[in-house]
């Protein structure tokens, strides 16, 4: 693994170390701190089943959150460090368990009156990835935003990803490679907005299994209904291409992806409620991935 990024992960924990164990650190070289915490218990029931409806797969879980941070300002520039942990229980048979730590710095700061820059370091360990089931990921990115007057905002982002997999009695193996995100959203007042998103991305590996690219679209619209209620509705399309994925016919693996959803978010007070109802399309010329399902998932959170 990339040793810059590793030295990165030293210091945003000791860092992160002394400024929860000594706050006064912080704020006698000028900086304004503000810590926090959160933790969210979700539960997801999911069914997806094949064209001709020969194989059905349902599956349910519950996952437990729990996130601690601390923000940083001074004179326009904001640093935040940020650990969080996800432990997920998979009910039903022959189902593991898995479990997914994530560690994040961010700095944020105003480069002129309507653009800020934004560079984060993020490592994620045990995650689950598009081409993996056990992948650990370090990732740098940029991220440029432009917004006027409130009404406008555009954001353009690019990462840069490292991945190691876990093959299990096999050798690890590894893959890496870009992705840019870019998004457009119009803002008609509180939480009112009509969001596009666009993404592009790709991993290139001597791991056959691995590589792959992707193409993403999607579109959300954001209303309120009540000062702490809104609803979401979106839609996401999601291309994905496995060259050396060989499909029953020798064919490369071509996967097409469409997901219809709708969202309530409830936030009263440090409540985070909230529920979502997905519909998947699912396309594949490899048959047993044409499929379609829903997914249904509901989560109760509380920030400190």
């Amino acid at each position: 693994m990339n040793h810059s990024m590793r030295a990165l992960s030293a210091l945003m924990a000791a860092l992160f170390a002394v400024l929860v164990a000594n706050p006064a650190f912080a704020q006698d070289g000028g900086w304004r701190l503000e810590p926090d915490a959160r933790i969210e218990v979700q539960t997801v029931s999911a069914e997806t089943t094949t064209r001709d409806s020969d194989l059905i797969v349902d599956g349910e879980a519950i996952s437990v959150r729990g996130q601690v941070g601390v923000a940083l300002e001074k004179r326009g520039v904001r640093l935040r460090l940020e650990a969080d942990r996800i432990e997920v229980l998979r009910l039903g048979e022959a189902r593991r368990n898995i479990a997914r730590d994530r560690f994040t710095a961010t700095v944020q700061t105003d480069i002129e009156k309507d653009w800020e820059l934004q560079l984060q370091a993020r490592h994620f360990d045990d995650m689950v990835s598009v081409e993996s089931n056990d992948t650990d990921e370090w990732q740098g990115s940029a991220r440029l935003t432009w917004e006027s007057d409130r009404k406008h905002r555009i954001r353009l982002q690019g990462t840069w990803r490292e991945r190691e997999y876990d093959n299990g009695a096999l050798a690890e193996t590894t893959g890496e490679g870009p992705r840019v995100d870019a998004e457009y959203r119009r803002r008609f007042g509180r939480y009112h907005y009509l969001a596009f998103d666009l993404r592009a991305e790709s991993i290139k590996s001597d791991d056959l299994r691995r590589g792959f690219e992707r193409e993403s679209a999607g579109v959300a619209y954001t209303r309120p209904i009540t000062p702490d209620l809104r609803v979401r509705p979106a839609i996401e399309v999601i291309r994905t291409r496995f060259d050396n994925r060989l499909t029953d016919n020798g064919e490369p693996r071509r996967d097409n992806l469409v997901a219809p959803e709708v969202e309530l978010l409830w936030w009263p007070g440090k409540w985070r409620i909230e529920a979502e109802a997905k519909y998947i399309f699912a396309g594949s010329n490899e048959p047993a991935r044409d499929r379609e399902g829903y997914r249904l998932s509901l989560s109760v959170g509380y920030a400190f």
